[in-house]
């Protein structure tokens, strides 16, 4: 008679092998995070709204990120240790905004407690707020609240911008820069923007999967340049002539919706200006990303912005 083995088994079994989850590990921070778990020795299974993207990443097992099908959701995350969770929506757009992503967001726990997963290490946002006007900064506020609720280990990290990689913001600054005669900064510019290296989150992300206390942690690099700063560094790195030109603040969200309409992108939404110009992209904690901003873009510059990336192509077709 063939013994069978059972569902904590099976998962005990596979935890022995080191697996863990990733959420959209074909995309920007979550394909970073399943890289730097692969090279620690861990197996890296990924839930991904692109499971037509499997072939570029062999090595890493393809699930759907479905949730209305909770059982396979559950199934999905049998046997792994640790979910790394980096599912989110930028902007609303067709029937997905951000009340939605809370509900997903909350149904993924659900599911990973059902699945016998250890630790959940979640990326959320700087200065997250139940009482934000921002539903993007509300909305990450109420995951965080949910992950606490949902009696589960867990990491909370909270970084400003990304950079690195294929990242989107500060390549397409850069396009601009090489394109444009003028770029307008909104008021004086002054908002302290503190980014951290894509691959700085990642080896944070990993380190706080191997931790099992629950602990929220501000993911940022050592520098915090200005916005006008950072326009400037970036014009710098690029070799661009255009001009910076300060204009009243309340003009940069239909100008950038504008040139969005041209590009066929959402280059920056009036709550994202907003928010940045409310300081909500800045904090005072100590860095805990090495990779200084300053000499990423003089190492880079001659590379970023030569392509425009679209965020919508990117998290939208298929």
């Amino acid at each position: 008679m063939t013994d069978t083995l059972s569902d904590a088994q099976h998962a005990a079994a596979a935890r022995d092998t080191g697996l863990d989850v990733v959420t959209g590990a074909f995309g920007y921070s979550g394909g970073a995070i399943a890289r730097a778990l692969s090279e620690s020795g861990r197996r890296v299974r990924t839930v991904t709204g692109h499971p037509e993207r499997a072939g570029e990443a062999p090595s890493i097992e393809v699930r759907p990120l479905d949730f209305d099908d909770q059982l396979g959701l559950v199934g999905s995350l049998q046997g792994a240790t640790t979910l790394y969770n980096t599912y989110w929506v930028r902007f609303a757009r067709r029937q997905i905004d951000h009340d939605l992503a809370v509900a997903n967001s909350t149904t993924l726990f659900h599911a990973a407690r059902r699945a016998g997963v250890q630790r959940i290490v979640h990326i959320s946002i700087t200065n997250p707020s139940t009482e934000s006007p921002f539903p993007y900064f509300r909305g990450k506020a109420l995951v965080e609240r949910a992950l606490a609720e949902s009696e589960m280990s867990f990491a909370v990290l909270r970084p400003a911008i990304l950079f690195g990689g294929d990242g989107v913001l500060l390549n397409n600054i850069g396009w601009l820069l090489r394109r444009l005669p003028v770029f307008a900064v909104g008021g004086r510019g002054a908002e302290r923007i503190r980014g951290i290296h894509i691959d700085d989150l990642a080896d944070l992300a990993v380190a706080k999967g191997s931790e099992r206390h629950d602990s929220v942690t501000d993911a940022v690099g050592p520098e915090r340049p200005t916005f006008l700063e950072l326009v400037n560094r970036i014009r710098e790195a690029v070799g661009s002539h255009s001009r910076i030109v300060r204009v009243p603040g309340a003009v940069i969200p239909p100008l950038s919706h504008l040139l969005g309409l041209a590009i066929g992108d959402v280059l920056l939404t009036r709550d994202e200006y907003m928010a940045m110009s409310k300081g909500l992209a800045d904090t005072d904690g100590p860095a805990t990303g090495t990779t200084a901003l300053s000499e990423w873009l003089d190492e880079h510059g001659a590379y970023l912005g030569l392509t425009y990336a679209n965020e919508i192509d990117r998290h939208y077709a298929r």
